[in-house]
């Protein structure tokens, strides 16, 4: 079983692209890709309609809020502020490694 996380792409010290990943089956695959119709956020989508994934097409433009609005429309508990603002709030340098639920600094990567 694999367990809700955040994966943030990084171009140039700026968020680029994110995905955050739902609880699902390790292995599980996506069979179709639903998008907002605005485009920042396609939902991954397994063959019996259980969503495993959202991509987050611009970071900066999606907030917290808009996240969690459609997080109970696919049966996923709302995210803490905790799991999403330290990522996209402030300018890290993407060499520096962040834990996504404490926001802390885990040390530099090479």
């Amino acid at each position: 079983m694999t367990e809700r996380s955040l994966q943030i792409t990084y171009r140039k010290g700026r968020p680029f692209a994110a995905y955050l990943s739902l609880s699902r089956v390790t292995g599980e695959r996506s069979a179709r890709a639903e998008a907002s119709a605005d485009g920042l956020l396609i939902v991954d989508v397994v063959a019996d309609g259980r969503p495993i994934g959202i991509e987050i097409t611009a970071p900066g433009a999606v907030t917290l809020d808009r996240i969690n609005d459609i997080l109970p429309h696919l049966a996923q508990t709302p995210l803490p502020g905790v799991e999403f603002d330290p990522p996209y709030r402030s300018r890290r340098p993407p060499s520096t490694a962040f834990c996504a639920s404490t926001g802390q600094a885990r040390g530099r990567l090479p």
